[in-house]
């Protein structure tokens, strides 16, 4: 059994680290080891689970599926191991962790280098992507979302309170007018980006109650930062997190609009998957975030 968990071990650490020389630096064994290991599982499989040439490795069809499964495999035994030692021994391991590209460039990634710094004995697998991250089959361990939880198999943890902003550029301001009521913006230029929720469906808060609003415009792009240098451009009103919209603002390149109106109760938060045993790696990383973000409040 240990021998079996050993090779299984190594497909999925060579494929993480995206070769063998590369798992053999990362996990201090040998390549020749590592490679006898994938050869040997495979034998046992009777299926070749990695296509290798010179420059690059890839999974077969039978490969993929072998690692999904594996790596969920191993993250449990991970996640048990470090429930049971977690009273005695600080955070270690691979922790996989998702983040929207722009807020992880600009505002994540050096509270999780901090974390590294803390924590010594853990590395970090970050992955910063705009598109929905299914967490299970992806072996992520965290990912950070500023949304609403909408699927029930996950577990969120607040993080911190966060704003939206709307705002133009001055010129664009200057010729069209400023919107004195978010149903001004049906008939105004905006620009829409496509991954925030709702697209073209701008959410305001009139009265207590939602005030909904469909808005066109000449640019759709699924960058928020793409989104803001074309508001700054004077293309048209955009919509987006404060953190982004801040400098802009503060630099006098965007005038926020419809202030009154801003939605309020939008959250950054920590999601993970339904597991019964929690890493101590990421307990120690959420409340990491949870601390550093207080102290840094982006309200």
């Amino acid at each position: 059994m240990t021998q079996d968990l050993a090779r299984i071990r190594a497909f999925v650490q060579v494929f993480d680290s995206g070769g063998f020389s590369a798992a053999a630096r990362q996990h201090g064994r040998s390549k020749a080891l590592l490679s006898k290991y994938v050869t040997d599982l495979e034998d046992f499989l009777g299926v070749r689970l990695m296509n290798r040439t010179t420059r690059k490795l890839g999974l077969t069809e039978a490969g993929e599926v072998y690692y999904r499964e594996a790596s969920a495999l191993l993250q449990q035994l991970d996640d048990l191991d470090a429930s049971i030692t977690d009273q005695t021994s600080e955070p270690r391991g691979l922790l996989r962790v998702s983040a929207p590209r722009n807020f992880g460039e600009r505002t994540l990634a050096p509270v999780l280098f901090g974390f590294l710094a803390k924590y010594p004995k853990v590395s970090l697998d970050l992955r910063l992507e705009d598109r929905y991250v299914d967490l299970v089959d992806e072996g992520i361990d965290v990912a950070l979302r500023i949304s609403t939880l909408a699927d029930s198999s996950l577990i969120a943890r607040k993080i911190a309170d966060m704003r939206v902003v709307t705002a133009g550029a001055p010129a664009l301001l200057e010729r069209i007018g400023t919107p004195m009521h978010p149903e001004d913006l049906r008939a105004m230029p905006c620009v829409i980006d496509t991954n925030l929720q709702g697209q073209s469906n701008w959410r305001f808060i009139e009265d207590g109650k939602t005030v909904s609003v469909p808005v066109t415009g000449p640019v759709r792009v699924n960058s928020p930062l793409a989104a803001r240098q074309a508001a700054v451009e004077g293309l048209g009103f955009v919509l987006m997190p404060s953190y982004l919209a801040d400098p802009a603002i503060a630099d006098g390149s965007l005038v926020a609009v419809l202030e009154t109106f801003m939605p309020t109760g939008q959250t950054l938060q920590a999601v993970y998957p339904h597991r019964r045993h929690l890493a101590g790696k990421v307990r120690a990383l959420i409340d990491h975030l949870v601390d550093w973000f207080s102290a840094h409040p982006m309200v």
